[in-house]
């Protein structure tokens, strides 16, 4: 495929001020090639890519331990360079290695008990739904579904039927892996409230291309990724635990960055979120992390939630209108990714076809959202995510190719 005219392609769906020069420069990446797996491990800008590479020779020359403390200020200024993306403080975030450490992180530390109630959405992800089941099934707990609405989002009115006294958890997916919507989360947070249960948000796809504020949208614990529409490094993860909640949670992988050893007999705990983190981590990465943070950070939240909801219109728009394909996506509010089918046509052969002619997009199938797409009776979907360097042209040739799958 020959390369497009990007700067053109982008200023002609950005929102006014959006520097395209510099997202272009940064990202070289996306210059021959169409890239619409941001949902799945997005393209590092060059500033992310340089921060962790630049560690890891440093790392040759001096050795980690000496390494790491010549950075100690600027691993100990990202906890407020994420305090102010998330709404939250700073003593309020943790650092981890992935989404899922995150968010295992979180849910083992939620007291559960025989004849306890966890609430999930039909959106709920397998790699949040098999820990959970896991966990419930050895306290005696159960996992209850809530039913979505006409339009996929959790039904409010369902929610508030189902919560009683005996809910501790409700686990609210914020933006489903295989389809565009976003759901609800200050509603499905105040009502869960009314009851005292906790709620835990997924924000694994909201992360880095919706702006999120942990107070505003009053959630007790909030897990994300660095690799997806953050573009930070793989092996990256972020956890939420705002003060209110600590004495709620009894957190029991520790170990001696989560507490120190006071006596012989005897531990303490850290009293900040950062009781979830461990010793060990890729200094590298956690650098390359805040760095694409603060790189968010300086484009804007809500200048990235306008370019990639653009992005993400214009290719439904495109998809939309081909004889055979379906666009599959959920939702009165939506995002930046976008799910479709070919009729006639696997979505993994879509897929590949797609690959060929150097576009990448993947497959959502129904083991990783049963629920849903059991509901829906969908098998598979082909799920592209278009980031804010993804220019129109590019668009216009993934629907063109699409068409000629057809």
């Amino acid at each position: 495929m020959e390369p497009v005219d990007l700067d053109t392609a982008l200023t002609a769906l950005d929102p006014d001020g959006w520097d395209a020069a510099r997202v272009l420069a940064d990202t070289p990446g996306a210059r021959d090639q169409v890239f619409l797996d941001s949902a799945g491990s997005s393209l590092p800008p060059t500033p992310v890519l340089d921060t962790v590479i630049g560690h890891l020779r440093r790392e040759a020359e001096v050795g980690g331990y000496r390494a790491a403390a010549e950075r100690a200020d600027d691993l100990a200024e990202g906890y407020a360079v994420f305090a102010e993306l998330l709404g939250c403080a700073p003593d309020e975030v943790a650092f981890t290695d992935s989404a899922t450490r995150s968010w295992l992180a979180a849910v083992d530390a939620v007291p559960l008990a025989e004849g306890d109630r966890v609430l999930v959405t039909e959106a709920e992800y397998a790699g949040n739904a098999v820990p959970l089941l896991n966990l419930a099934a050895k306290a005696g707990a159960t996992v209850e579904p809530v039913p979505s609405g006409p339009d996929g989002t959790v039904d409010l009115d369902a929610l508030t039927r189902l919560l009683d006294e005996r809910v501790r958890l409700v686990s609210l997916v914020h933006v489903p892996t295989n389809g565009g919507l976003v759901n609800p989360v200050r509603e499905v947070a105040d009502a869960a409230h009314a009851v005292g249960a906790l709620v835990l948000l997924d924000a694994c796809q909201s992360l880095g291309q919706l702006p999120l504020d942990v107070g505003a949208l009053g959630v007790d614990l909030l897990s994300g990724t660095g690799r997806k529409w953050l573009r930070g490094p793989r092996g990256t993860g972020v956890l939420v635990v705002p003060a209110h909640v600590r004495e709620r949670l009894s957190p029991r992988l520790v170990d001696l960055h989560s507490g120190s050893w006071v006596a012989p007999g005897e531990i303490e705990l850290r009293r900040d979120a950062r009781v979830f983190e461990l010793w060990e981590c890729s200094i590298a990465d956690r650098l390359g992390l805040i760095a694409a943070a603060r790189y968010a950070l300086d484009l804007g939240p809500d200048a990235i939630a306008a370019a990639v909801g653009a992005r993400a219109e214009h290719l439904r728009a495109g998809l939309s209108a081909l004889p055979g394909v379906e666009v599959r996506d959920q939702g009165t509010r939506r995002c930046g990714i976008v799910t479709f089918t070919v009729e006639g046509v696997a979505a993994e052969a879509v897929r590949d076809a797609l690959r060929g002619q150097g576009i990448t997009v993947t497959v959502s199938g129904r083991s990783s959202t049963r629920l849903d797409m059991t509901r829906r009776g969908l098998e598979q979907v082909v799920r592209a995510s278009p980031h804010y360097f993804v220019g129109r042209s590019q668009l216009d040739t993934a629907v063109a190719a699409v068409r000629t799958i057809r």
